[in-house]
């Protein structure tokens, strides 16, 4: 199994992966589209904190269940806990040693089209709205 090692831009948060990267992901939610990140899914067991965990922080938003984690130094997104997929995470290649992004193909993921549940989404949400 392949191992790569991954940080955040000021090197505080690093981690390791131990998963066969096959495909990227990009997302049209309403966040992905404002990070740019291209994205692996990788199960929770493959990915390990190494250092920094203390300096994650943790956004947010909506059902609560994705958590986006970004460096609290330099603000680079690491990776996300999902929130289709709760026992997986989208680890931001960009942050990875020695990967390079373009051997892989590109799969373009929807996320504009997830459920909004939440009692006052901002219109920057575009998913069919739920009675909160």
């Amino acid at each position: 199994m392949p191992t790569y090692r991954g940080s955040c831009h000021c090197g505080a948060v690093t981690f390791r992966l131990a998963s066969e990267i096959t495909e990227v992901t990009t997302c049209d939610c309403s966040l992905c589209r404002q990070k740019n990140a291209l994205m692996t899914k990788v199960h929770e067991s493959e990915l390990t904190v190494l250092s920094g965990e203390d300096l994650l922080s943790v956004y947010e938003w909506n059902t609560h269940l994705a958590k986006h984690f970004f460096c609290s130094r330099c603000g680079v997104y690491t990776f996300h806990r999902k929130r289709a997929a709760p026992d997986h995470f989208g680890v931001n290649v960009f942050c990875l040693e020695d990967f390079d992004p373009t051997a892989v193909r590109v799969r373009a993921t929807e996320g504009a089209g997830m459920s909004v549940v939440d009692p006052n989404p901002r219109n920057q949400w575009p998913g069919p709205r739920e009675a909160g």
